[in-house]
C-alpha cells in the first residue's frame, strides 16, 4: 500500500516545488548496437554501433527528474571548455523549468560516462573526467550563486559524485546558507566519510555507501537501522533514508520516539539501475520542498525509484506515472472493500495485467 491519504493531491503539489540543486554534472552517452562476432584481432566482442543518445547525468539527472515532476530548479555545477559542455548546454535548453548556472573551468573536462548497450544489456562503460577540487575562485562563485538562489527555493539538494564541486569547505558553507534561509538540505553522498555533511537535514546513502561509512553490517532491517543511527549520531543529521535497490528503502530519524520505517521495493521488473538514485532524491526533494510529510515523501521516492529501474538509461519519472504506481499498490493491496465503479474496473484491469 502507498499509505498516502490522497496520492493525487500529493503529486499535484510537487508541481509547486522550487529546488536548488548543486553538484557534479555529467553527460551520459548511451551507444546502442549489436554484438554478433568476436574480433579476429583479439578475443573481444565486436560492437556494431546503431545509434547514440545523450542525456544530462549525475546532478543533471536529478534536475531532469525534478523537471519531469513539474518542479522548478535552480541548478549549479561546473563544466570544462569542451564539446561535452556544449552538449549539456544544449540539453538544458530543452528543460525550461531548469535554470542552469554552469561555471566554466578551462582546467577540467566535462565528465562523460559512455555506456555501450546491446540486447538491452550494458556491455561496457567508458568514463572521461577530471577529478579535482574547484579553484577557490570557483568555490566562491558557487556560494554566491547559492546565496541568491536559496532565497526563492524550498530545499537544497547536494548531489555529490566526488568530482570536485562539493569540496568539504563548500559543503559546510552551503549547509550554512540553507540553515540561514531556514531550508532543509538533502544530500546524496559519496565516499566513506559522511562527517563532511555535518548538520545536513537528510542523507540518502545506498547500502554499499552505508556499510563503507559505518564499517557495520547491513544485511537485515535491524542492521541497516543500526548503521543509520550511527550516521545520525556522528553527523548530526535529522534523518537517513537508505536506498536498498530491489528491497526498497529504510527511513530512520533522529527522534528516539520514531521507529525505523521500511518501504518494500516496488519495481515489477529491473531493466536498468542507471540514475534510479537520482530519481529517488529528486522526488524526495520536491515533496519536502512543498511540505509533504517525510514518511510520505519517502514513499513517493520509493515508488519513483521502482518506476525508474524499469526504464532504459538515466530515465525520468513523470507525475502521472507516479500516481499510477501508487494506485497500483492500493488496488492490489486488497485493503479497500468498497470502491466506485471506475475504481473497480481499474482493479480488474490490473488483475488481468
Amino acid at each position: 500500500m502507498s499509505d498516502i491519504p490522497d496520492p493525487a493531491a500529493a503529486i499535484d503539489l510537487l508541481g509547486n516545488a522550487k529546488v536548488l540543486c548543486i553538484g557534479d554534472l555529467m553527460l551520459d552517452r548511451f551507444v546502442a548496437g549489436e554484438v554478433e562476432r568476436i574480433s579476429p584481432e583479439a578475443p573481444i566482442p565486436v560492437f556494431r554501433i546503431s545509434g547514440e543518445t545523450k542525456m544530462l547525468g549525475g546532478a543533471g539527472n536529478v534536475a531532469r527528474n525534478l523537471s519531469a515532476l513539474g518542479a522548478v530548479t535552480e541548478f549549479i555545477a561546473a563544466t570544462g571548455d569542451d564539446a561535452a559542455a556544449a552538449d549539456v548546454t544544449e540539453l538544458f535548453r530543452a528543460e525550461p523549468a531548469i535554470t542552469p548556472h554552469l561555471l566554466l573551468d578551462k582546467d577540467r573536462s566535462t565528465s562523460i560516462k559512455t555506456r555501450f548497450v546491446a540486447a538491452h544489456q550494458q556491455m561496457m562503460r567508458a568514463d572521461r573526467e577530471t577529478v579535482f577540487p574547484l579553484s577557490s575562485e570557483k568555490q566562491r562563485e558557487v556560494l554566491d550563486l547559492a546565496n541568491k538562489a536559496m532565497k526563492s527555493c524550498g530545499v537544497m539538494v547536494l548531489s555529490d559524485y566526488g568530482k570536485g564541486v562539493l569540496t568539504p569547505s563548500v559543503v559546510k558553507d552551503l549547509i550554512a546558507v540553507a540553515a540561514k534561509a531556514g531550508r532543509p538540505v538533502i544530500v546524496d553522498p559519496k565516499g566513506d566519510n559522511f562527517t563532511r555533511y555535518h548538520e545536513a537535514s537528510l542523507i540518502t546513502p545506498n547500502l554499499r555507501e552505508l556499510a563503507a561509512a559505518t564499517r557495520m553490517p547491513v544485511s537485515s532491517d535491524e542492521e541497516i537501522a543500526s548503521a543509520a543511527c550511527t550516521i545520525i549520531a556522528s553527523c548530526g543529521v535529522d534523518a537517513v533514508l537508505v536506498t536498498r535497490g530491489a528491497d526498497g528503502m529504510t527511513l530512520v530519524r533522529s527522534s528516539a520516539k520514531r521507529t525505523p520505517e521500511h518501504f518494500s521495493g516496488e519495481a515489477r521488473e529491473v531493466f536498468d539501475v542507471s540514475g534510479a538514485g537520482d530519481t529517488a532524491v529528486a522526488t524526495l526533494a520536491a515533496a519536502v520542498a512543498v511540505g509533504v510529510d517525510l514518511s510520505d515523501a519517502a514513499r513517493l521516492a520509493n515508488a519513483a525509484a521502482g518506476i525508474s529501474v524499469g526504464k532504459a538509461g538515466t530515465a525520468v519519472v513523470h507525475g502521472p506515472e507516479l500516481l499510477g504506481a501508487l494506485r497500483h499498490q492500493d488496488l492490489l493491496s486488497g485493503d479497500v472493500k468498497i470502491v466506485s465503479l471506475a475504481e473497480a474496473l481499474e482493479r480488474i484491469n490490473l488483475w488481468h495485467g
